[in-house]
């Protein structure tokens, strides 16, 4: 069986990560968003976080494994979540190595993220900021794309469009290359 090509949205909180993976899907009626916010949800479900009965394993092991699961199947998948740390990077590319996987950056500007995070009211203010010191900063994208100097519909033309293309899918080799000359 074929496995399930894998779009990679990663940019900061209130980047527009969620809305882009929606208008995708509208170009892409046989993609599924996953989101790691969601999956946080099975396992928040799962552990008792009040008496602090938590799973000893990292949220992001599991969900690289799900979703690993879903393309060995032939599902066809948008990741909706944020490259943030060594270990975060390390689970994505050990689990991901062998995957079709179209690397999305999906930027915005500072003040933008700043409006967003008010308006939305469910984030903390100043958490996309403190994300832009780590996010971005050794991913090699496929495409890139703005969210805010571009309409949502846009930037999903656009990802679509480098899918679509017979360019080489080369960006999260030149990462992981990156990551591991970084280690």
């Amino acid at each position: 069986m074929k496995k399930g090509m894998i779009i990679v949205l990663n940019g900061v909180s209130s980047s527009g990560k969620s809305t882009l993976a929606k208008e995708i899907t509208k170009l892409l009626p046989d993609f599924f968003t996953f989101s790691i916010d969601d999956y946080d949800l099975v396992i928040e479900k799962m552990e008792d976080r009040e008496n602090q009965r938590l799973i000893p394993v990292e949220t992001e092991y599991f969900y690289y494994k799900n979703v690993a699961m879903f393309s060995d199947r032939g599902v066809n998948l948008i990741l909706d979540q944020i490259l943030h740390d060594p270990l975060t990077l390390q689970n994505f590319y050990e689990t991901l190595s062998s995957y079709p996987i179209l690397l999305v950056g999906v930027h915005c500007t500072v003040e933008e993220l700043k409006n967003r995070e008010k308006s939305r009211g469910d984030r903390q203010i100043g958490q996309a900021l403190s994300q832009l010191s780590f996010v971005h900063h050794q991913e090699i994208y496929d495409v890139e794309v703005n969210t805010y100097t571009h309409s949502m519909k846009e930037c999903a033309n656009a990802i679509v469009n480098r899918l679509e293309s017979n360019l080489p899918l080369l960006g999260f080799k030149k990462s992981l290359k990156e990551f591991e000359s970084s280690k």
